[in-house]
């Protein structure tokens, strides 16, 4: 009784990792644009007067709210907010794997067509400083650049030192992030963008 109860919660268990229920869940999207009859990557500056990453620069998305169906839903309705493109306009052309940033943060990246020529004239100007394309043949040909950032782990003042073994002389393991970077006329692309770009370009090499 246990074990067939056990199996049957596993096989419905759709988590890609412990914690995803718990997380701070991103969904964004890739758009394709045709520009001169060439397939370009869309980009987005972040408006200067917005609170969180002012001027960074990124793909349309955002959280996940409860009220979205799923995470693709929910790329599509920040797409719309942000770009003003329709959800129905979007010919949507599969999902790349999540990316996992840490067990609180997961972000689903989705791919997908959109009209180049409705975004030029509808983005919201209050989230959104301005968009520039990058044509996909260059982001073949390019090698980007990497710099690490190195993270120790720092444990809270009331942390149980002595329910571990060797106490307060735990040897905590340092993390390096990989930096990614990619140089485009003026623009600097990096940080979770960067991250995303680099294996959507890899998957299409």
């Amino acid at each position: 009784m246990f074990l067939d109860k056990l199996k049957e919660q596993l096989n419905q268990n759709n988590s890609l990792f412990i914690g995803e229920e718990t997380a701070f869940r991103s969904a964004v999207l890739i758009p394709l644009v045709q520009v001169d009859k060439e397939w370009h990557v869309l980009f987005e500056v972040r408006s200067a007067t917005m609170r969180k990453q002012p001027g960074d620069i990124c793909f349309p998305g955002g959280r996940i709210d409860s009220t979205d169906p799923s995470p693709l839903a929910a790329a599509l309705r920040e797409t719309y907010e942000e770009l003003g493109v329709d959800s129905k306009t979007v010919t949507v052309l599969g999902q790349l794997s999540p990316y996992i940033a840490s067990p609180s943060f997961v972000i689903y990246p989705f791919i997908g067509i959109v009209d180049y020529d409705q975004i030029i004239h509808s983005y919201n100007k209050e989230e959104v400083e301005e968009v520039f394309t990058v044509p996909v043949k260059w982001l073949l040909d390019y090698e980007p650049y990497m710099h690490l950032v190195s993270f120790q782990p720092t444990p809270s003042a009331d942390f149980p030192f002595e329910k571990i073994m060797n106490g307060t002389q735990y040897q905590w393991r340092a993390r390096s992030l990989e930096e990614w970077f990619f140089e485009y006329e003026k623009y600097t692309i990096w940080g979770i963008t960067a991250r995303i770009l680099r294996h959507f370009i890899e998957m299409i090499k």
